[in-house]
């Protein structure tokens, strides 16, 4: 919420927002940052608000930075009050027939008591100590009293400390006892303890907690980086006894001064008028670019008119906060600026959850982000443009994407009636980059062996299922087995969510061709259905199929494609399944598709999830390549239709190579040999060619880690390295008459001692 500027000081406004009511409190042009910890009178102000309004669970003082109390400080404040009216209004603890005694002991209980009831509302930790004075002289008053007045003296002592216990046991009292040791009355520094609000600019409305938790160890820091002069420091922290690591972000929001804070406030009351309309969210990046023109103009004018000298960087770095919290997605747009974080979820309801991220290095953390109402119904607004599709009761689900120059993520929203709470987020980042075979050797979710069997598997035109369960890497595999195959061949790509890394191979100059079809989770609409998409891919020409994921009814008519003509190319998906039989079960006993026809599978390959054993850390894994041989009739499992070819040792942390690879036992690579010269019916050629493979993509990891030259694993690189592979193994074969690994590697390797002397130039 904004005030207006002619709105009076110290006036309020209740709101009712996301099944909370929050209290604005105007303190624009006070003199003075309003801070309950450190200034009574403010904290007193708060009390009469509280008293008059006891369902308040959220306070927010508005000035140039809106400065949030949350519902545990609240009802700190809130107890106080409440206790207040009870001596006041209930226990009326200033009448004469609580007080007793003549007129003279009256008079002086009357002025303890005002005195205390004065302290409780500004200064409740004073009233408290002031309480214990009182209580001490009275008991030092009953010795020296008279026998007639003991009994009278007695039972104000009983009075009061009834008083004194009720005040004790309250939150504010209990959580500050731990400090009150040298504690001086009148000293405000203890409420620093536990009063911190969060501090949000005047521009937004998500919450962030600034300082860092006191019982918290920092367990490491980092910065975000981004072109427009952006920069973020990310904090990791770990809390003793909290298994949850957190993820604490200070943007450049945060760090603003006072007259950037009021430019920013200025500056967006003037944009929010000028909102772009449904149509022009279709060119998303070239709406950013002329609201970031328009942002410059606008805060350099405002600059000038108010006095305020800005530079280069500083113009910049404010324009492209202000697009960030007009037309864009706010702090949701710097957490996808940081490269280590894979998920960002945002649980219902949104104003009372913490945001949570998955991070590569530290798994699942909680954010100090809360987002607020206001906020997350404007995003959800802007992904409905963004999508053209319908997010309401009729339609609860919304799968769409979100492109700001290289960041991509793909966004699912939910809201009432399947959130009963109101609207949740999932976020998938995507790499900017696509994964490559190299990266993952570096990163040991394969190891070079798997790299040697899947590349020469997708040279050979297998059909491949990459299977495992939700974030185990699935899509980035299939991203990287993309990158094998030869750029001659043209790739057709169908996905209902657009996750696989098209517009990076297209860069590449690859011929290929990406399909959009409709979620299996939307009954109609105007997309074409994934069952249909795959279908028509049949009709556009000899291709190497890609399906983004198969969920659903598209399952049959993949298998038809298998078998009716796509097996002059690799066909490859992902799917769902912890095991060779776990997607054997889904194809065929959820999806429908005949048994007989699941046999067009060539190739699963399984990734999970490996976990430590204290279940605190996990790391992505391939544990499985298998075949699937044909001569089963019903069940795959029990007639050993599922050959493995590599398989996960957990001690050795890697993939093994089975007996049956070993010994030229497998028919899917013995099948891919019988068509190629000089390979039918020899083993050693065939196994030598595959530890080429593996040979080139672990050298690419290792000089990669030699020369700290990460753009070697991206790629741009791998195509180029798989491109010459080719040509030499080419040339090589026509001399001798077989590429063998004495002569390609080589070969392949003065190439790539060449490379690397150019880019050091």
């Amino acid at each position: 919420m904004q005030f207006k500027r002619d709105t009076p000081l110290y006036s309020y406004d209740i709101q009712r927002q996301g099944g909370e009511d929050v209290l604005y409190i105007n303190y624009l042009g006070a003199p003075f940052v309003p801070d309950i910890a450190n200034y009574a009178e403010i904290m007193e102000r708060a009390v009469d608000v509280l008293v008059e309004n006891p369902n308040i669970s959220r306070m927010v003082f508005v000035q140039q930075k809106n400065y949030n109390y949350d519902i545990n400080e609240v009802g700190m404040l809130l107890e106080i009050a409440q206790l207040y009216v009870y001596f006041v209004k209930q226990e009326r603890i200033l009448s004469r027939d609580k007080l007793g005694g003549n007129e003279q002991v009256f008079t002086q209980r009357y002025q303890n008591l005002f005195s205390f009831l004065f302290l409780l509302k500004k200064d409740p930790i004073s009233a408290y100590f002031e309480l214990k004075r009182i209580i001490v002289e009275a008991k030092i008053l009953l010795d020296k009293s008279f026998p007639q007045e003991k009994s009278d003296q007695t039972n104000h002592i009983v009075f009061l400390e009834k008083i004194f216990k009720l005040l004790e046991k309250t939150r504010l009292i209990e959580n500050v006892s731990p400090y009150l040791k040298g504690y001086k009355k009148g000293d405000r520094e203890i409420y620093n303890r536990i009063f911190k609000p969060d501090v949000i600019p005047n521009f937004t409305f998500t919450r962030l907690v600034f300082d860092l938790p006191d019982d918290a160890e920092i367990v490491d820091q980092y910065k975000i980086f981004s072109k427009d002069f952006d920069e973020s420091l990310v904090t990791i922290l770990r809390k003793k006894n909290e298994s949850k690591l957190i993820y604490h972000l200070n943007p450049p929001e945060n760090s603003l001064s006072e007259d950037h804070n009021m430019l920013l406030n200025l500056a967006r009351g003037v944009l929010v008028e000028h909102q772009p309309k449904a149509e022009e969210f279709t060119d998303t990046e070239r709406t950013r670019q002329v609201f970031f023109n328009i942002s410059r103009d606008l805060v350099q004018d405002l600059a000038q008119s108010k006095g305020i000298r800005l530079g280069y960087a500083d113009l910049n770095r404010l324009a492209t906060i202000l697009v960030r919290h007009t037309i864009g997605f706010g702090l949701i747009e710097v957490l996808l600026q940081d490269k280590n974080l894979q998920d960002i979820f945002l649980n219902a309801p949104i104003s009372q959850t913490n945001i949570f991220v998955r991070h590569q290095e530290y798994d699942e953390c909680s954010t100090n982000i809360l987002p607020s109402p206001e906020d997350a119904d404007s995003w959800a607004a802007k992904f409905r443009m963004i999508s053209g599709r319908p997010l309401d009761e009729a339609n609860p689900i919304l799968d769409t994407q979100l492109e700001i120059g290289k960041i991509s993520a793909r966004i699912a929203i939910i809201q009432a009636p399947l959130s009963p709470r109101g609207l949740a987020y999932a976020i998938r980042r995507h790499r900017e980059e696509p994964w490559t075979l190299p990266l993952f050797i570096k990163n040991k979710m394969i190891n070079p062996l798997a790299a040697g069997v899947l590349s020469f598997l997708i040279d050979g035109s297998r059909t491949l299922l990459v299977a495992g369960t939700r974030s185990s890497g699935k899509t980035s595999l299939l991203g990287s087995l993309m990158l094998e195959i030869i750029p001659k061949y043209r790739i057709i790509v169908i996905e209902d969510s657009l996750e696989l890394p098209v517009d990076s191979l297209r860069k590449l100059n690859y011929d290929i061709l990406r399909m959009k079809v409709r979620s299996a989770l939307l009954r109609t609409g105007a997309e074409v259905s994934a069952d249909d998409g795959i279908r028509t891919s049949l009709r556009l020409g000899d291709s190497c199929l890609i399906i983004g994921e198969v969920r659903s009814v598209e399952a049959k008519a993949l298998y038809e494609a298998m078998r009716v003509g796509a097996l002059a190319n690799v066909v490859a998906g992902t799917i769902h399944g912890a095991s060779p039989y776990g997607v054997f079960d889904r194809v065929v006993n959820d999806l429908n598709v005949p048994v007989t026809s699941f046999k067009a599978t060539d190739i699963i390959a399984v990734a999970n999830p490996i976990k430590s054993p204290d279940g605190l850390h996990s790391w992505r894994r391939l544990i499985q390549i298998s075949e699937v041989r044909k001569h089963w009739k019903k069940d795959p499992q029990d007639e050993k239709g599922f050959v493995d070819l590599l398989k996960y040792n957990v001690e050795k942390d890697e993939l093994e190579a089975s007996s049956d690879l070993i010994n030229g036992d497998s028919e899917v690579i013995k099948q891919i040999a019988s068509n190629v010269k000089g390979w039918a019916g020899d083993w050693d050629a065939v196994y030598d060619n595959i530890l080429l493979r593996a040979k080139i993509k672990k050298e690419i990891a290792d000089v990669s880690e030699k020369t700290g030259d990460n753009n070697l694993l991206e790629a741009s690189f791998n195509m180029l390295s798989n491109q010459v592979f080719h040509r030499i193994s080419d040339e090589i074969g026509q001399e001798v008459g077989l590429p063998t690994s004495e002569r390609v590697f080589p070969e392949w390797q003065k190439w790539l001692n060449k490379e690397i002397k150019k880019r050091k130039i």
